[in-house]
């Protein structure tokens, strides 16, 4: 494989790696919030007791995230030197942003929450835990801003030439509010809070089926099931307007993703299926022209197919046509777990409920495998283009580092990786069998008084 191959994988490994942790920590925080919440509005110690062992398991998910995510930034500068160039105004601004408002923000009070139990006051330390919520979140915004930038390029002016080249910021208000960045934002947030909450349904049913830390379990369900029923009901609807978004500022995406070709007929709407871009035809159950419906309210308005765009500029359309539209099953199938949890959970018969509690326990990996499939049907569909219509891919790769080193880097990223998977994949069922213990509750007495 060529350089470009080679550091369009590793690149693509480090961020799918990353990212199956700042949605978790987005989706804890949430949790944890509303989980002390309850503790301080009632006093009761099954609230602290959850509270604090919910602390810990967002400690090891908070410091791995960290850790490679660090990662990913060298690589800007060692394999896509051209990229780097390009953009660093506009990133150096957003990510600068990240770090001053946000990672500060959600690092500093991390220590009062994790260690501040006996040391500061409730209400204190209660404020520390909705300081490191709000952290994540001002992380996710920054994150997904310098992103959106790639996608819909806005508020920029070109200066140099050649590979000098680079995008200045005019507006730095424009950027932050770029054509897609708020629909990508809400939509990635939504789908953080789901993370969250099917990690603790599936932690807690998995309690309920060992028949252990019953009542700390119980109360974790009470607070992590509307949350993620919620969640679920919200990802479609953040979904359609960003997918209305795509529609307007990059419409060989959209086409890709419904595998639409034919610019003169409506796009049907595609449930499940496949596509094949050399005879460019779409083999799929789907529902006539509800695409078109969706985006126009109209079943007969045509939509831009594949057709009028050079195959040069096409994105690989089977990558994001699959990728697209697993993402969209496993949301669906997140809905239809989470309103049948919560139904028999209402109901007070889900303990009794073996073949429920062992799908909510694997139900973990759905919002992983959601948010991976929706990361990677974006930004494949954005291909060729590194930056949409301003720096093709191709483009953007630094042309001293051969092959040869970026697949040994490659290599021992991936082993690294793994070696650092299975030292969090240890701790957390370290800390899971553990569970929440009476050692971890404190009489309000022995509370600071900060």
């Amino acid at each position: 494989m060529d350089a470009e191959t080679l550091a369009r994988i590793q690149f693509g490994l480090t961020a799918a790696f990353h990212y199956i942790f700042p949605p978790m920590s987005i989706g804890l925080g949430v949790i944890l919030v509303l989980l002390e919440g309850a503790y301080l509005k009632t006093k009761d110690q099954t609230w602290e007791l959850a509270t604090k062992f919910w602390v810990k398991i967002f400690a090891i998910v908070f410091a791995v995230g960290v850790a490679t995510g660090i990662v990913m930034e060298f690589q800007f500068g060692t394999n896509w030197s051209v990229y780097s160039r390009f953009v660093g105004d506009i990133f150096g601004s957003a990510l600068a942003a990240e770090g001053i408002f946000a990672f500060f923000l959600e690092s500093g009070f991390l220590a009062v929450l994790v260690f501040g139990w006996n040391r500061v006051s409730p209400k204190v330390h209660f404020l520390s835990t909705i300081m490191v919520m709000l952290g994540s979140h001002f992380s996710a915004i920054w994150i997904i801003v310098a992103n959106s930038w790639q996608q819909t390029p806005a508020a920029y002016k070109i200066a140099g030439e050649g590979v000098f080249r680079r995008a200045e910021i005019t507006d730095f208000w424009g950027l932050v509010f770029n054509p897609s960045s708020m629909d990508r934002l809400v939509h990635a947030v939504v789908g953080a809070w789901a993370t969250g909450a099917f990690f603790v349904l599936s932690v807690s049913a998995f309690y309920l089926l060992k028949k252990k830390h019953v009542e700390v379990a119980n109360a974790s369900l009470r607070v992590a099931l509307p949350f993620a029923l919620v969640a679920s009901l919200l990802q479609p609807l953040t979904g359609h307007s960003s997918i209305a978004g795509v529609a307007k500022n990059q419409p060989a995406k959209l086409a890709a993703f419904e595998g639409h070709y034919d610019s003169n007929k409506p796009m049907d709407l595609v449930l499940f299926g496949w596509t094949n871009p050399d005879t460019q035809q779409t083999t799929a159950l789907k529902i006539p022209g509800m695409a078109s419906w969706l985006l126009y309210q109209d079943a007969r308005k045509p939509v831009t197919g594949l057709d009028k765009f050079p195959k040069e500029d096409r994105p690989p359309v089977t990558w994001v046509f699959q990728t697209y539209h697993l993402m969209i099953g496993t949301g669906m199938l997140m809905i239809l777990l989470a309103a049948l949890a919560a139904f028999r959970f209402r109901t007070g018969k889900l303990p009794d409920c073996t073949l429920l509690l062992k799908a909510l326990v694997v139900s973990v990996a759905l919002p992983h495998i959601a948010n991976q499939m929706g990361w990677m049907s974006a930004e494949l569909g954005r291909q060729p283009w590194i930056v949409y219509g301003l720096l093709r891919t191709s483009q953007g790769l630094s042309k001293v580092v051969p092959a040869s080193l970026v697949l040994t880097s490659l290599i021992l990223f991936t082993l690294i990786y793994l070696m650092l998977f299975a030292l969090f994949l240890f701790l957390l069922d370290r800390k899971i069998k553990e569970g929440p213990t009476l050692e971890m509750a404190t009489k309000r007495s022995d509370r600071g008084a900060i």
